[in-house]
């Protein structure tokens, strides 16, 4: 397959070099480099952690009656 690829200067400077090194031709070491890009495996996502810390409740307020909780937050009557 031919195609018209535009690099940034310094990517063909160390292809131009990379080949220069290799004694190989640029295309390929282009084709060399853009597998072994396409081929690597991402690594792995680190698990999400949460720092959690106990924040207590304010005097007065109680989670045992979610009803009168959201009264107390929301104002009485608010929907």
């Amino acid at each position: 397959m031919r195609t018209t690829l535009t690099l940034d200067d310094d990517l063909g400077a160390r292809l131009e070099q990379l080949a220069r090194q290799g004694h190989r031709s640029f295309k390929d070491v282009v084709n060399e480099v853009l597998r072994r890009g396409l081929d690597a495996k991402p690594p792995p996502a680190r698990p999400f952690k949460v720092d959690a810390r106990d924040m207590g409740l304010r005097p007065g307020r109680s989670l045992d009656d979610i009803g009168d909780l959201l009264e107390q937050l929301d104002g009485p009557g608010h929907k």
